[in-house]
């Protein structure tokens, strides 16, 4: 049985500027998983860099209010949201109020650094 406490995974900046805690991801533990799995958190009033990955994505928003773009089309979301994002597709995520956008990402196939570009 796995279990990851939240806590315990390192925060980092990741190249589009959310901070992120990678919490799955096949090539660091021996999972049978094809997805990877993120807690990312966006700043109040910050938005990340317009970028895309190879990958498709998934987002479910946990806490906070943001908009979504997604190649030009923009979507107010919250709490109990989730968002598909295509590959390739040009995509930011705005952070709105005062409270920090937090939100659980899935990249399939797992996420690789070689696979996303800041536009």
């Amino acid at each position: 049985m796995l279990v990851k406490r939240l806590d315990t995974c390192a925060e980092i900046t990741a190249g589009d500027a959310t901070h992120l805690r990678e919490i799955l991801h096949p090539d660091k533990e021996p999972l049978a998983l094809r997805y990877s799995l993120a807690h990312s958190r966006l700043p109040a009033g910050r938005a990340s860099l317009l970028h895309r990955l190879t990958s498709s994505e998934v987002y479910h928003v946990l806490a906070g209010r943001g908009r979504m773009e997604i190649n030009g089309e923009d979507q107010e979301i919250g709490p109990g949201d989730t968002v598909y994002i295509p590959p390739h597709a040009r995509q930011r995520i705005f952070s709105l109020g005062d409270e920090d956008l937090q939100f659980l990402c899935i990249v399939d196939p797992a996420w690789h650094s070689q696979d996303e570009e800041v536009i």
